[in-house]
């Protein structure tokens, strides 16, 4: 099967002019930003609490499904963004079509959206939104914004085994490497594995549970800023409605697992 690779290429930032590439199991198609919203399926989409902008948002939308053609709910797919943000996402979520439902949210030049903070700019022109995200627990790392391509992988722990904990790791580390694939993986490597460039490596050369004090690890991951304060500081936390402080011991152990595991990828 062929990968699946959306490339996106920005033509004319003042028109929001764009295009996509699609190379799907079935081929390659390219598909315009005003394709995109005369796409039948396209319609107006309300997003009650929007993970970027904190508040209610109104987009022109696709359902995300009808752009992914031949791709399968077992399969994995990726969305990575313009600043090196790596969305893991498992297929099936984006291709449902109840509950928890995936849309391609297309910025339109008549109606830009807001910027997303001082001197940054807008989450367009293309931005992986949910309707009832809550439905299949869709976290905040699963709304990538700016999206600069998806493409359709083979399994993370195939791509990378520097990332997996022992065979006979005790089930809450298990558990949280699945935590740590949906949360944290977006941002950052471990070991060097994982797609990201934007954040640093969680194990090489020093892993955060050989270096915080008891404790503090979960509140830097809970409120960042609570611990260390710098205007330009990116992760924002995640609050107990995301991840459950069981899930936060999980992803604890896991990385502390991963201590005594260090190995450089293709090492």
């Amino acid at each position: 099967m062929r990968p699946l690779l959306l490339t996106l290429l920005l033509l004319c930032p003042a028109s929001f002019a764009a295009t996509l590439t699609l190379e799907l199991p079935d081929g390659k198609h390219d598909v315009t930003t005003e394709q995109l919203l005369a796409n039948p399926k396209a319609q107006d989409i309300e997003i009650p609490a929007d993970v970027s902008y904190n508040r209610t948002m109104h987009y022109r939308a696709v359902p995300l499904a009808t752009l992914l053609q031949g791709v399968k709910p077992a399969d994995h797919l990726q969305a990575v963004a313009l600043d090196g943000f790596a969305a893991e996402l498992p297929a099936a979520p984006l291709l449902a079509e109840k509950g928890s439902r995936a849309w391609l949210a297309i910025e339109e030049a008549d109606e830009p959206w807001p910027k997303l903070g001082d001197g940054k700019p807008s989450a367009g022109p293309f931005y992986l939104v949910w309707t009832d995200p809550q439905a299949a627990g869709i976290g905040p790392e699963q709304w990538p914004f700016q999206v600069a391509s998806i493409r359709y992988l083979k399994p993370l722990a195939e791509r990378f085994p520097a990332l997996l904990p022992a065979k006979n790791a005790a089930e809450p580390v298990q558990k949280g490497f699945a935590q740590f694939q949906k949360n944290c993986l977006a941002c950052h490597r471990l070991n060097g594995a994982g797609d990201s460039q934007f954040g640093p490596d969680l194990n090489i050369p020093h892993n955060p549970t050989e270096y915080f004090a008891a404790g503090y690890l979960k509140q830097y991951i809970r409120d960042p800023q609570s611990l260390r304060h710098w205007p330009e500081a990116r992760m924002k936390g995640f609050a107990a409605a995301v991840i459950s402080n069981q899930e936060l011991d999980e992803i604890v152990a896991y990385l502390k697992h991963m201590a005594g595991r260090k190995v450089k990828a293709g090492g």
